[in-house]
């Protein structure tokens, strides 16, 4: 199977139709699926903190990706881990995209999804696991995340942990700041940092 292969013989047909290529797409992702060798679907949306990239195994969300990492380099890194059998397939992904448009719109405080953790491992795993401890609508220090975890010395491989969260927005590292309660780094850009903190604070 092969989408490049399909869709190059479409063009050399003539000036592809837009429709025409995304059934296209569409029924390979559904055929992929059915057959069991969709290893990664992927799909992205517009959100208020910018297009974010959603992707997701068999067994849940794995990856959630601001523009600002490279989306061509963020599916190149998930061909490498965890299988290159990737497509834009967005069924897969409806819940995700359903459960972040409620927390957008300020009506989900959290999220009840299944997660595939497989891009983390070791203490890191440990951290990302517990950062949903911190409430909607609340922060919590490096340190205290450290303390939770059973390793108060460890603040600066919680900053570490946060920082490599492969999930960000759906496991809330945005809701962990420095110790003197500035806002610390973040993946998404600290604009992005600041404007999850300023909607959860909004919501009713």
């Amino acid at each position: 199977m092969s989408e490049t292969g399909d869709i190059r013989t479409l063009m050399a047909l003539g000036t592809p139709d837009q429709d025409h290529l995304a059934r296209l797409r569409a029924g390979l992702a559904a055929r992929a699926e059915a057959e069991g060798i969709l290893e990664i679907s992927y799909t992205t949306i517009e959100t208020p903190v910018g297009r974010l990239l959603l992707a997701a195994t068999a067994r849940g969300l794995v990856r959630v990706a601001y523009e600002r990492e490279g989306f061509d380099a963020v599916l190149e890194a998930l061909a490498a881990r965890i299988g290159p059998r990737i497509l834009r397939a967005p069924q897969r992904l409806v819940p995700a995209i359903g459960e972040l448009e409620q927390y957008f719109a300020g009506s989900r405080r959290a999220f009840d999804l299944p997660l595939d953790f497989a891009l983390s491992t070791g203490f890191r795993r440990h951290v990302q696991a517990h950062l949903p401890d911190v409430a909607f609508g609340h922060t919590a220090t490096y340190g205290a995340i450290a303390r939770l975890v059973g390793s108060p010395r460890a603040y600066r491989a919680v900053g570490s942990a946060c920082a490599t969260n492969p999930l960000p927005v759906v496991v809330p590292c945005h809701r962990v700041l420095r110790g003197d309660g500035s806002l610390g780094g973040y993946v998404g850009g600290v604009e992005a940092k600041a404007a999850l903190l300023a909607l959860e604070r909004a919501a009713p």
